[in-house]
């Protein structure tokens, strides 16, 4: 009965889901299209920002913020767990800045989220240097630009029993290159409400984000990529066993 019910409240989802992308995906895509590049992705991160807030509100998944304070006048690089889909949602809705997220290639055969996704959302590849090299270009230039971004370290989601699994390297080296701090943050129980193994099982309730300390990084060097890679898994754990 409880996977019945989680099916069907699974397709109610999607269905709010895609008929929200529907309405937002010309209003991103224009404000993407006529204003410069970083004023576009700022105009459409609010358009962005109501489809999270309407899926919230039809779905009866609510997403809330604490931790620390977050200074939105300067960039980070932003740095969490991901363990279900539903931690798309709970980062528009929770991050108080606009950023530029990294994301699997993919994701562009969604219809609908691909469009927008392509417009918003710097690509990679991990299977092509080139893709690589070229993703972490475009994220340095953000960041040079004064823009947020936003690097999930685990590289794709963890389906493993472990609360984190092993982080990559690119989100800190690109910290040390750019002395960019890291703001580390936990998203603490989206795979409670949306198992990745188990979608059936879907169900309402509240997402939890908690955002750590800034970790500065300057004067860092590339030397010191393995322990700054180890204090901010330290610092995500922390969080998520709490």
């Amino acid at each position: 009965m409880r996977k019945l019910l989680g099916g069907f409240y699974l397709g109610y989802s999607a269905i709010v889901f895609f008929i929200l992308m529907v309405i937002v995906c010309p209003f991103i895509i224009i404000s993407t299209s006529i204003f410069r590049e970083k004023t576009g992705r700022k105009i459409a991160f609010y358009f962005l920002k109501f489809w999270a807030w309407s899926f919230s509100l039809f779905t009866f998944l609510w997403f809330s913020a604490k931790g620390k304070e977050i200074d939105t006048s300067q960039a980070y690089i932003y740095v969490g767990n991901h363990s279900s889909f539903l931690d798309a949602i709970a980062i528009v809705i929770c991050i108080p800045q606009a950023f530029s997220p990294l994301g699997k290639i993919e994701m562009l055969n969604i219809p609908v989220f691909g469009w927008i996704y392509k417009r918003l959302v710097v690509m990679i590849d991990r299977s092509s240097r080139e893709s690589r090299d070229q993703s972490v270009a475009e994220l340095r230039k953000d960041l040079a630009d004064g823009q947020s971004i936003l690097i999930f370290p685990e590289g794709t989601m963890n389906k493993s029993d472990q609360p984190l699994n092993p982080f990559y390297d690119g989100a800190f080296r690109l910290a040390i290159e750019t002395q960019t701090p890291i703001l580390p943050f936990a998203i603490l129980n989206s795979r409670d409400h949306l198992p990745r193994t188990n979608p059936l099982l879907l169900y309402p309730g509240m997402i939890r984000t908690v955002f750590g300390e800034a970790i500065e990084v300057k004067d860092l060097v590339a030397e010191d990529l393995e322990e700054l890679k180890q204090k901010t898994f330290n610092a995500i754990l922390g969080i998520l066993e709490k």
